[in-house]
């Protein structure tokens, strides 16, 4: 049987990035997989989710409000704020209010906690 590493060369890849530069090259987001693949939870979730994780990632601490959030995502406002609380109730995300006229403090949860099935229970 032939090792994959001595056929790299032969194997068509499927994705091409073409224009790579300085900037596009450190100009990346990582999104955790689970939050990818997360069934339960929609693409504008996963979308917002990743946001908060640029804002974030970029600055170490970041204010960014909801008009910021639609504009940066394509979105309206009121789809921004369904999307965060199906974060929110999805236990991905933490939000508190601040008061009024002022953004919110998010708290990202990058891992999420097992949930053990007890044995002879429903």
């Amino acid at each position: 049987m032939e090792h994959v590493a001595g056929r790299l060369n032969e194997i068509a890849r499927n994705i091409e990035i073409v224009g790579a530069d300085p900037v596009t090259r450190h100009g990346f987001t990582q999104v955790p997989n689970f939050i990818l693949t997360k069934e339960d939870v929609s693409v504008g979730a996963k979308l917002a989710y990743a946001m908060l994780l640029k804002y974030a990632w970029a600055d170490d601490a970041c204010f960014p409000g909801q008009t910021k959030l639609a504009a940066d995502m394509g979105s309206g406002e009121r789809s921004v704020r369904r999307y965060l609380e199906e974060l929110e109730k999805a236990g991905l995300l933490e939000i508190t209010q601040r008061g009024l006229g002022k953004t919110n403090i998010y708290r990202l949860f990058l891992t999420v906690k097992k949930t053990i099935a007890k044995r002879g229970r429903p």
